[in-house]
């Protein structure tokens, strides 16, 4: 029989290993668009909950600054860019499920 991992042990090793590292991100929205304030809710969330006091997160309206967009070839809203720590990573649309974004930021490990 396959021993199931310990769930509160292994939350806490990977909050010991990821415990120094800052994380910038970059959310690509468009405008107040209820898809995009989901978006900034959710992901402030996740910050909060997670990485409080070690993460900058920058909301970037598209409609605003379509440059930057351009620069970083956003092709759809929302986007998430993890930056740092590396490796770079990008969630597009919808970041309402939490393990997924969780699982992609090296926040929560594959069972």
């Amino acid at each position: 029989m396959k021993k199931e991992p310990d769930s509160t042990a292994s939350y806490e090793q990977l909050l010991t290993e990821t415990a120094g590292e800052r994380y910038l991100l970059r959310l690509y929205v468009t405008g107040m668009t209820p898809r995009s304030t989901e978006a900034i809710a959710m992901i402030k969330s996740i910050c909060k909950e997670h990485l409080e006091g070690r993460y900058d997160l920058e909301v970037i309206d598209i409609y605003q600054h379509p440059q930057l967009a351009r620069d970083e070839q956003i092709i759809a809203v929302p986007t998430l860019v993890k930056l740092l720590p590396a490796p770079l990573r990008r969630f597009i649309g919808n970041l309402s499920d939490k393990d997924r974004v969780l699982l992609g930021l090296d926040l929560r490990r594959k069972h």
